[in-house]
Order: structure tokens, then sequence, then C-alpha cells
């Protein structure tokens, strides 16, 4: 089974090597970052499955760091690990979606166990970064290459093309994706949407193996076709 990873970031050196240690003990793969602005290019480098931040931090906080990855990435754990207890930070930290907030200290058998709870009772999802056609999808970093050239998408975008690209050949309802994307299929929503099909089109057209192909009033199909 392949190691969980693991992205530690917290200016604490010491205490950090410590858990660390403890962590690749119980079989984590751990990397470590002493700012938040090393924490942001491990992130970019290495796509953890889950980040273990402190907050108080030089360059970048462990609330700012988290807001920047939340803008990119829906899916990977956070967990706060901070001596920052005040109820106004702790709702600040789940504010930004955070999966966790443990105040400092702890023990570490008290950080395990919440780590192996959660990875036990977490679905499988689709990898972060997936081949469609002759084009290479990083949802995790919002990004589409293709013959070495990188273009980066918006938000929305990702996620419409995750949506697709989960169900290649198949189609995927218009309102599956108004509700997963926007929350709810309002006509303001529907006419968004499809400004954001024809902006995808664009962004993937330099790949003519792939196509998204609409279906009125009823959805959308991406296809691929490798000859």
């Amino acid at each position: 089974m392949e190691k969980i990873r693991i992205l530690l970031v917290d200016d604490d050196r010491q205490n950090s090597e410590l858990l660390r240690k403890f962590l690749e003990v119980e079989g984590y793969e751990v990397t470590y970052a002493e700012n938040g602005h090393a924490g942001w290019e491990m992130y970019v480098a290495c796509r953890p499955d889950l980040l273990l931040l402190d907050i108080n931090m030089p360059f970048i906080n462990g609330f700012e760091l988290a807001r920047m990855i939340r803008e990119k990435d829906r899916d990977v754990l956070i967990f706060f690990l901070t001596d920052r207890t005040e109820k106004a930070d702790r709702l600040k930290g789940f504010n930004l979606k955070g999966n966790d907030y443990i105040p400092k200290p702890f023990y570490p058998e008290e950080l395990i166990a919440k780590i192996k709870e959660r990875f036990e009772h977490r679905p499988p999802s689709l990898s972060s970064r997936m081949t469609i056609g002759q084009t290479i999808f990083d949802k995790n970093l919002s990004t589409i290459e293709y013959a070495e050239t990188v273009r980066h998408l918006s938000a929305r975008l990702t996620e419409i093309l995750a949506i697709l690209a989960g169900h290649i050949g198949q189609t995927v309802a218009r309102e599956t994706i108004l509700k997963t994307v926007w929350g709810n299929n309002s006509y303001a929503n529907s006419l968004a949407l499809n400004v954001q099909i024809t902006y995808l089109r664009k962004m993937l057209a330099p790949d003519t193996t792939i196509s998204i192909v609409s279906l009125k009033k009823r959805g959308y199909i991406l296809e691929v076709n490798n000859g």
C-alpha cells in the first residue's frame, strides 16, 4: 500500500524533528518545512495527503498558508497544531476548511489516532494527476499540460474538468455539475456554466484528441479519441 504523505510546517525545528521521527516510525512519509513560505513550495512539490500546520510562523503564517492551499485543493487534509487556543482562532481554523485543530502540547499518540481515523474513513478519490488524451491534468495544482506548455485553470474550471474527467465517455448531467460547483441549479448559474464550458474548450483546444460534447438541456460528455 502506498504510504500516506504528510507535510509538517512548523518553525520549531527541534520539536518538529521529534514529531517527524515519531510519524515515520508509524509508517508515514514525512516532509518538513520550517516556515510558511517553504511550506507552500513543498506543498506544490510533493502534493501531500495531509498537512500539519503551525500558525505562528514567519513569512506566511499557518492561516494564510491554509487559505492559499484551499484555493487550489479541496481534498487535502489540514490539521492545525498550535498553542493558539482562543475560540476565535479555532473558529478561524475551521472557517478556512481545516479538518482538525489540535492544541499544543499534545501527545503524539493522540495525533496518530486522529490521522488513522481520518484515513480509515476517507472515501477513495481520483489521483490528483491524470492523463486525458495527450493532456496531463493536475487537479491539486489546477493545471493542464500539453506539448510541454502548462496552462493554469481557475478553481471552477478545475472542478468542472475533474467531474468530466471522472466520467470520460459518459454523460454528466448539467444539474450534477451545477450543484457540485455552484451549490444550486439557478438560471444565473446555468448561464455561468455555459460560459465556463466555452472557456474550458478553449483551454483544451490545442489537444485535438479531446472534445467536450454538449447534449442539449441534458449535460456534457468528455470524449477522448487517441486514434
